[in-house]
């Protein structure tokens, strides 16, 4: 790692008071916090600093910058008005796509009558983003002869081509990545046409969307009813959403939108109910930046997600009907709580399949699975890149869950896989795409997020030769340490540093929340529980709750850690990384946990660097290592992947135990006479009636979870249905489907055959592998982050 600059490992204060003086001139409080924040993410000229720290002395910029394309958009809009022409606005279905069109919608509405507008969503589920031939035919069935997309269709070229046949003229707003050639529309108002030091570069497409309709108001002065600012809470919630960097014009309109946002906290009174109603149901206030991104933007995205239809989103931002929007807003709710579920259940089955890899060899992660939910793959793949250091592409090959593009009709010998794609570091998902575009059908999206759909028999050349594109290009690609921005201390935290950080909201990419370092910490009255839907029942999401201490503070502060255990929380001193944050419900300040490691006292850790602590006994007698000892962890049963050995360094860490590695080779049981095992037992659980858990499952077969799922799908093609409940498993038979169906129980028996001989050689290697690299691997799960600044 490069030596880090003396300024970001001293204090702001000796290095340049002059500066600290300015931010708190233009803060009007004590802000040295700040002050080095902003210093160390550059902002060093003190003429900025008035204009980034409040909305009020930034001069934002004029519409009109987009130039001649902005004049054209305007021009075919007035035509249309002048004329009585329909005009259609073509959204997408995410936050930033719906916010956008309610945008369009109520701001052309101002220009407009009703019976001439009307807005089209593409559906996740069944359709992708973007331009289709179906839609437009739709459209233009109903008399709509200028489409004005939002969002998206910057790289629709043939959908465009088709259009410009039909006469039907379109303008885009979007802000994805730009064709190499203008395609044939009547404007395209694009940010990434701009210079990238342009204020308006980085709009989403929410933005671009408002600043449209903000040229329409500068034109026609004297035609709308309603104030342009109002449409600002749904370009904040766009912007906040999306992956943009919220600088220039967009950290102003996302500054100026949380202002209008506050004014919905009741929905009998707000001028958008239905925004007040989510906000109430995730009980937040609307005044800060995480109140959309951890609140109103997941639950927005959430509808299409689950149900692919987000049309009523739209209905749901713009409508007056306080007992429609309550009811959307509760739909909308239980969709996110649906959302949750199924992501972690995901990241679960991702992780299963994971543990089969050699990561040591995998540049970028692919996996596709039949039974995976179109609707979370991006969240989950966002969720895996991250926490194994790749670009995480995750597939659906189920034909019902398959790219069915509107208008155009798939063969049977190229049926697709579809899915999501997330990028890690500086790797540009666009271009590593467009490099191997001849083996995909279609794709498109940010350099940090996409979307794409190949031929499913493509899969394995595609995934080769993304590695060794990536490979070729040397990125570095193993785990980074999180970087901690300020060393605090618990008695720092609380309503003063809050104030102090809250100065440089909104957070967002450029600018990411402050991370902050506590040494030397512990916590008590630790606990874990399922958080809970407005309805009151339980989901399957694990929240771990504590108090965090050190020897600055008497009383504990508390903080919250989202889908991890309480038995993750060590028991000894540790350092921690936290964010520091309102919770409006509890009317309390808190923490975020995002990581530990142990201290430099860790006596475990730290002061054994050869990791003396871990001891191997894997080839040595058995009969003389089982006997048990309560002063020392041993594993007595062979894993089958890296997740079980980090869970056990973890906890040795935690009690400070010497870790033993006493398991055998494991068995060999030959995969068929498993396979007869669990028909034998499903015969007679159905036969009695009888249940059976988990656990007695994985111990009668000696298989995991993953080749247990495999065998109760194969059961299935046999005839037995097997249901789950807390009490265990439950299998009854049926006549099975007739002969001459699409099911195969000979394929799925191939299937479970060849998992279990896939866990077994994972087992035998976890066996075989050298004690070096467990080592190596012990040490990679201590050191999650690093500390920018080491004073204060």
């Amino acid at each position: 790692m490069p030596e880090q600059p003396q300024w970001q490992i001293q204090p702001i204060v000796e290095l340049s008071a002059g500066f600290v003086q300015t931010v708190e001139q233009a803060a009007g409080i004590p802000a040295s916090y700040a002050a080095q924040l902003l210093w160390q993410r550059g902002m060093r000229d003190t003429a900025q600093l008035p204009g980034f720290l409040n909305p009020n002395c930034y001069q934002p910029t004029s519409p009109f910058a987009f130039g001649q394309e902005m004049e054209q958009a305007v021009d075919r809009l007035l035509k249309a008005r002048e004329n009585q022409e329909k005009v259609a606005i073509w959204g997408d279905f995410d936050a930033d796509g719906i916010t956008a069109t309610a945008v369009l919608w109520e701001g052309l509405g101002q220009f407009f009558p009703a019976e001439q507008l009307t807005y089209f969503i593409p559906n996740r589920l069944t359709e992708s983003h973007g331009l289709s031939i179906a839609g437009m035919d739709l459209l233009m069935a109903q008399g709509y002869h200028l489409i004005v997309t939002c969002d998206t269709g910057s790289t629709n070229f043939t959908e465009l081509a088709y259009a410009q046949q039909q006469d039907i003229e379109v303008i885009i707003t979007d802000h994805h990545t730009l064709p190499e050639s203008r395609p044939p529309v009547a404007a395209i108002l694009n940010p990434r046409t701009l210079p990238a030091s342009h204020p308006l570069a980085s709009l989403s497409g929410v933005a671009v969307a408002y600043k449209l309709v903000e040229a329409l108001y500068e034109t026609l002065p004297d035609v709308a009813s309603r104030p342009l600012n109002g449409l600002l809470d749904l370009v904040a919630i766009g912007l906040i959403a999306d992956l943009v960097s919220l600088t220039g014009d967009c950290r102003y309109l996302a500054q100026r939108g949380i202002e209008q946002l506050q004014q919905h906290r009741n929905p009998t009174t707000a001028s958008r109910p239905g925004i007040a109603k989510l906000l109430e149901l995730c009980q937040r206030n609307g005044d800060r930046p995480t109140d959309i991104s951890f609140g109103l933007g997941p639950r927005i995205n959430a509808i299409s997600r689950i149900h692919g239809d987000a049309r009523f989103c739209v209905e749901l931002l713009t409508s007056q009907d306080i007992d429609r929007c309550t009811q959307l807003a509760q739909d909308t709710e239980l969709a996110n709580t649906r959302r949750k579920a199924l992501q972690k259940d995901m990241v679960q089955q991702v992780r299963s399949q994971l543990s089969q890899l050699d990561l040591s060899t995998t540049s970028i992660i692919v996996l596709a699975d039949p039974q995976w939910s179109v609707g979370v793959l991006g969240l989950v793949a966002g969720q895996i890149a991250q926490e194994y250091g790749r670009p995480t592409i995750l597939l659906t090959t189920d034909r019902e869950n398959l790219e069915t593009q509107a208008g155009e009709t798939i063969p049977e010998q190229k049926n697709l896989a579809r899915g999501s794609a997330r990028s890690y570091g500086t790797i540009d998902l666009y271009q590593l795409f467009q490099s191997q575009s001849h083996l995909l059908h279609r794709f498109g999206g940010h350099p940090l997020a996409a979307g794409l759909s190949l031929p499913i028999e493509n899969l394995p050349l595609f995934t080769e030769a993304l590695n060794r594109c990536l490979r070729q290009q040397e990125s570095i690609l193993a785990r980074p340490l999180i970087q901690a921005d300020l060393t605090v201390t618990v008695a720092a935290l609380g309503k003063d540093l809050f104030r102090e950080l809250k100065l440089l909201e909104p957070y967002g990419m450029g600018n990411p929340t402050p991370k902050l370092l506590i040494q030397n910490c512990w916590f008590r009255n630790v606990r874990n529980q399922n958080i809970q839907d407005w309805r009151g029942r339980k989901v399957k999401y694990i929240k771990t709750e504590f108090e965090i201490w050190d020897e600055t503070v008497e009383q504990g502060f508390p903080g919250i850690w989202w889908d991890h255990y309480k038995d993750e929380i060590p028991v000894g001193p540790c350092d921690a990384v936290v964010e520091l944050d309102f919770n409006a419900y509890k009317k309390r300040y808190e923490i975020r946990l995002i990581a530990l490691r142990p201290t430099a006292q860790d006596s475990l850790i730290s002061s054994l660097p050869d990791l003396q602590w871990l001891v191997d006994w894997r080839k040595t007698d058995p009969t003389q290592t089982a006997v048990p000892n309560p002063e020392v962890l041993q594993i007595t049963a062979c894993p089958s992947n890296w997740d079980e050995l980090q869970f056990w360094f973890r906890r040795a860490r935690r009690t400070q135990q010497p870790l033993i590695l006493a398991y055998q080779a494991p068995p060999l049981e030959p995969p068929i006479e498993i396979w007869q095992t669990l028909v034998g037992i499903a015969k007679y659980l159905s036969r009695t009636q009888k249940k059976a858990t988990r656990l007695q499952f994985i111990e009668r077969l000696g298989v995991g979870d993953r080749p247990l799922q495999a065998g109760f799908l194969a059961l299935k093609q046999l005839g037995f249905t097997v249901t789950s409940s807390e009490q265990g498993f439950q299998v009854q038979w049926h006549e099975p489907d007739p002969i001459g169906t699409d099911n195969d129980p000979n394929q799925s028996i191939q299937q479970f055959l060849w998992v279990v001989q896939e866990e077994q050689f994972q087992r035998n290697y976890f066996y075989e592998v050298p004690l070096p690299i467990i080592k190596a691997v012990a040490l990679q799960t201590f050191q999650p982050y690093e500390s920018k600044n080491s004073s204060r």
